[in-house]
């Protein structure tokens, strides 16, 4: 298939760590300082490597925009789980976005569902469903409200990845450009927000939190890794989006691993079926 699916296996995994950073950057500041800070390096981050940036027709922007506000509201409910769910136990959940996504690319995509495709998402499906059964007992009960608040950020990531696929189809916008004016309009939006709910802001957060600087970086390349896939014309975004789900390998790692989570190793079976759901996909 190409190297656009090792771009996406590079963000899947990439995408495992940041679970991790963000949880770690969480622990010491409040969710809007690692959000708008996350979110302002990470912008400050992608200049150097953009290029013709006012090079887009004007109607661009309005479509950018609303890719912007669909990861502002994303990344709230997203960094609002992670911070009261376990990682390893976020980690798995967060596969939920494949199912959003396989139906997006379905309807909208004319992409096909081929029997590796089929029995991948089932395979996935049944790690997801399995993790919740017993929500890991009463010494790490997850409330209801986060399982929610997950499962609205993976369909708002999945509105994310379909746009990303039809903007970069145009050919009239690149890969460094989405990621400079979204990130740019990302950091607005964090900005307003702060200024209209007065959020306390502390400056000195830069210096003591470096997680939110590892994750910003991890970001920038992750995000250029997967852009760059989906300007491939032989991409697809249903097998992109189960590649992504190797993410659950470093979720569950570092669960164990960074956090001393319980319950690891019923997580960790549920990571190795998404996993074979993911092989399993990709013979497509």
């Amino acid at each position: 298939m190409g190297m656009w699916i090792g771009l996406v296996a590079f963000y899947g995994l990439a995408k495992g760590a940041r679970d991790a950073l963000k949880k770690k950057a969480l622990q010491q500041s409040s969710l809007m300082e690692v959000l708008f800070f996350h979110t302002a390096l990470a912008f400050l981050m992608t200049i150097p490597f953009s290029h013709n940036v006012f090079g887009i027709p004007a109607i661009y922007h309005l479509w950018v925009f609303i890719k912007s506000f669909v990861i502002f509201l994303a990344w709230i409910f997203a960094f609002s789980s992670i911070k009261k769910m376990p990682v390893s136990f976020y980690g798995i959940m967060d596969s939920a976005r494949m199912i959003f996504s396989t139906v997006l690319a379905l309807l909208f995509l004319n992409e096909s569902m081929t029997l590796p495709k089929g029995v991948g998402l089932i395979l996935v499906l049944c790690g997801i469903v399995i993790v919740n059964l017993g929500n890991q007992g009463a010494d790490e009960k997850v409330k209801t409200k986060y399982l929610v608040l997950s499962l609205a950020s993976c369909l708002l990531n999945a509105i994310s990845g379909f746009m990303d696929k039809k903007l970069l189809g145009t050919g009239d916008i690149d890969s460094s450009q989405l990621q400079f004016w979204y990130m740019l309009y990302m950091t607005a939006l964090y900005g307003a927000y702060i200024l209209a709910r007065r959020v306390p802001l502390r400056l000195s957060t830069l210096k003591t939190n470096y997680w939110i600087i590892i994750l910003s970086i991890l970001f920038v390349a992750a995000d250029r890794a997967l852009f760059i896939a989906n300007e491939d014309p032989q991409s697809q975004v249903t097998v992109m989006t189960l590649i992504k789900q190797s993410s659950v390998v470093i979720t569950v790692l570092t669960g164990k691993l960074f956090f001393k989570e319980k319950h690891i190793l019923k997580r960790a079976i549920c990571a190795a079926i998404v996993i074979a759901g993911i092989c399993v996909a990709t013979l497509a």
